[in-house]
């Protein structure tokens, strides 16, 4: 298996942000195989998710519909709602995998890796890819 780690700066406030043309890069190449992105943080996740077309604006607004910062969470450390970071994970999954054909991702027409973090508080994050050849 081939690894590597990918450092990202989500700039600290809510986020959705494309990490596609990072694992394109990644498994370029390598041929016929699964990838696996992984994000070592008990507040992020990943998605598969249509980017650039509003959507990741509503699920920004869905998950915070669902998970309201506010002073319900019992984990209440750092800012006002931090605890919700803590339970996004459990919806949006801190890894996927994603097949890949002849060094290509084989995501679907409108398919993109986003990483999802709502935590305001921790501004740097590190994704794992790793590639298993097939």
């Amino acid at each position: 298996m081939e690894t590597t780690t990918l450092s990202v700066n989500t700039g600290g406030g809510e986020t959705v942000q494309d990490l596609t043309g990072d694992a394109e890069r990644f498994v370029a190449g390598r041929g016929d195989g699964l990838l696996s992105v992984f994000v070592p943080h008990a507040t992020a996740g990943l998605a598969l998710i249509e980017l650039g077309s509003g959507t990741d604006s509503d699920l920004l607004a869905t998950l915070r519909d669902l998970l309201p910062p506010d002073d319900r969470w019992r984990h209440a450390h750092g800012s006002r709602g931090h605890g919700r970071s803590h339970v996004m994970p459990a919806m949006v999954v801190p890894s996927l995998t994603v097949p890949v054909l002849g060094g290509r991702l084989a995501l679907g027409t409108w398919q993109s890796i986003a990483l999802v973090d709502l935590n305001v508080d921790n501004q740097h994050r590190t994704v794992r890819f790793s590639f298993l050849s097939g």
